[in-house]
C-alpha cells in the first residue's frame, strides 16, 4: 500500500485501521476475531492502528497491546500506534467529562504505555478539548512527555482552526483527527485549510459514516444490543429514510465505477489530498479486505466533483452525535 506523511515525519499507510469497535459501541465484541482482523491488516500493509484509553474503557488498548506482544520484531517495529486521552467515562456509561490538565495527561499517558506494552506512543492525541482548560497548558504538558521520550508526536481531535493554531504555536502538532466523509464535510471550511497552512496531517475517522455510507442500513434497522448508533440522530427512524437518499447516490456511482459504495467513499477521501489518511474501523475480515482494496481505486477530478455535487444535493438529516457526544467537538 502507498505511504503518506502526517506532519513532519510520521509515515504511514494510506489507509489505517480504527480499532474502537473491537471493544464497544458497535455491539458485542469478539477478541479472537478482532486479533484475526489485526493480523490480516498488518499482512495487507496497514501499519497505523488507532485506539484510545476510553474505548472499553481501557479494553481496546489492552487488546492492541496483546496483539503487538505477539508480533515478531520486524513486524512490530513497522506498526505505528496512535492513542488518545482526555475523555473520562465509567465502564458501561456513555456520559463523559473532559480533562486536559497536564497532570492528568501524564497519568493517562503512563497508563496507556502500560496497557499497550510499549516504551513510547507514536502519536498521542488530545481526544476532546476542554475549553475551560487553556490548550497552551495542555500542549506544554505534552511537550514535556515528548522530551522524556514517552510520546513521539502530539495530535488533536475535533478542534477548531483557532485552537489548532494556538496549540501549534506551543509545540508542533503532527495530525488533527476529525470525522470526515461524504456526509460530514465541515472540516473543509476552516480546519483542513488550517492544517495545510501549518503542515499538519489530517486523519479522517468514521470515513464511512459509521457504516451508513456502505448502503447497508435500511429504515427500521434493528441494531444489536450495545450498538450506540441506535441512539444517534442520523440513524433515528425519521432521519434514516431521508438519509438513505445519500447512499442511493453513492451506490449508483459506485456501480458505474465498478466498486462498492464503501470503496468509492474511501477513494474519494484519498483523492482529497495526500495529507489525508482515513481510518475506517471494522472488526470483520471481509470489510477490512474491502476497505484496503479502495487504495487501488483512482478517481479523477471530474469524478470527485460529480460525486460531491450529487451527494451535496441531498441534505443530511440529524446531528453527528447526541448532545453528550458533542462535548468538545470543534472546541
Amino acid at each position: 500500500m502507498e505511504k503518506r506523511r502526517l506532519g513532519e515525519d510520521l509515515e504511514v499507510a494510506a489507509i489505517g485501521l480504527g480499532c474502537m469497535g473491537m471493544s464497544e459501541f458497535y455491539g458485542p465484541r469478539d477478541d479472537s476475531e478482532s486479533v484475526r482482523v489485526l493480523e490480516r491488516a498488518v499482512d495487507l500493509g496497514i501499519d497505523f492502528l488507532d485506539t484510545a484509553d476510553m474505548y472499553g474503557p481501557h479494553h481496546n488498548e489492552e487488546l492492541i497491546g496483546a496483539f503487538l506482544k505477539g508480533l515478531d520484531g520486524p513486524a512490530r517495529a513497522g506498526v505505528k500506534v496512535a492513542t488518545k486521552f482526555g475523555i473520562v467515562r465509567k465502564p458501561g456509561a456513555y456520559e463523559r467529562s473532559l480533562d486536559n490538565g497536564p497532570d492528568y495527561a501524564r497519568a493517562a499517558c503512563e497508563a496507556s504505555l502500560r496497557r499497550l506494552g510499549v516504551e513510547r506512543i507514536d502519536l498521542y492525541y488530545v481526544h476532546r478539548v476542554n475549553a475551560a482548560q487553556p490548550i497552551e497548558e495542555t500542549m506544554e504538558g505534552l511537550a514535556r512527555l515528548v522530551e522524556e521520550g514517552k510520546i513521539a508526536r502530539i495530535g488533536l481531535c475535533e478542534v477548531s482552526a483557532r485552537t489548532l493554531r494556538r496549540a501549534h504555536a506551543v509545540h508542533p502538532v503532527t495530525a488533527v483527527q476529525t470525522e470526515y466523509s461524504l456526509w460530514s464535510r465541515g472540516v473543509e471550511d476552516e480546519v483542513l485549510p488550517a492544517c495545510r497552512e501549518l503542515g499538519v496531517g489530517f486523519v479522517a475517522y468514521s470515513p464511512l459514516g459509521r457504516g451508513f455510507l456502505t448502503g447497508r442500513f435500511q429504515a427500521g434497522e434493528a441494531f444489536a444490543e450495545g450498538d450506540f448508533r441506535a441512539g444517534l440522530p442520523r440513524f433515528a427512524d425519521g432521519a434514516l429514510g431521508e438519509n438513505r437518499r445519500i447512499t442511493d447516490v453513492i451506490t449508483e456511482m459506485a456501480e458505474e465505477k465498478g466498486c462498492t459504495p464503501a470503496q468509492l467513499s474511501l477513494a474519494w477521501l484519498l483523492a482529497k489530498g495526500e495529507d489525508i489518511v482515513p481510518i475506517p474501523g471494522t472488526k470483520r475480515l471481509r470489510y477490512l479486505e474491502e476497505n484496503v482494496a479502495a487504495a487501488e481505486i483512482r478517481l479523477s477530478d471530474d469524478e470527485c466533483e460529480a460525486l460531491e455535487q450529487a451527494v451535496s444535493s441531498v441534505p443530511v438529516v440529524g446531528e453527528r452525535y447526541t448532545p453528550e457526544g458533542m462535548k468538545g467537538v470543534n472546541a
